[in-house]
């Protein structure tokens, strides 16, 4: 199951009581959830690092070929940026979530 749709479980269930995760669960998904987070900024970086080279570069070969590099490079980065976007939003409703719970346990 992708890592987004386990955060979208873990918020449907309830925050406390019977059917609630566990706290260990949770923060283990938050682990898993911002390591992804930090893969996704890491391709965001390599995507723009790339696009600036073909940009660059643009003169030493053909426009066609510059023009479909820079498309797809722009599209991939517009994913990227999207997932980033929609994973940070789920982190952030799952962190509030823990620390809910951490709180339940004092």
């Amino acid at each position: 199951m992708p890592l987004r749709d386990e955060i979208v479980d873990l918020l449907r269930m309830p925050e406390n009581g019977a059917g609630a995760p566990s706290l260990d669960t949770i923060e283990l998904t938050l682990t898993s959830g911002y390591a992804a987070a930090l893969e996704l900024e890491a391709e965001r970086l390599r995507l723009e690092r790339r696009l600036g080279e073909v940009a660059r570069d643009a003169g030493e070969v053909s426009a066609h070929s510059v023009a479909s590099e820079l498309a797809e490079l722009s599209e991939r980065l517009e994913t990227a940026d999207d997932e980033l976007t929609r994973l940070r939003s789920l982190l952030r409703r799952l962190q509030l979530r823990a620390r809910a719970r951490r709180r339940g346990r004092r």
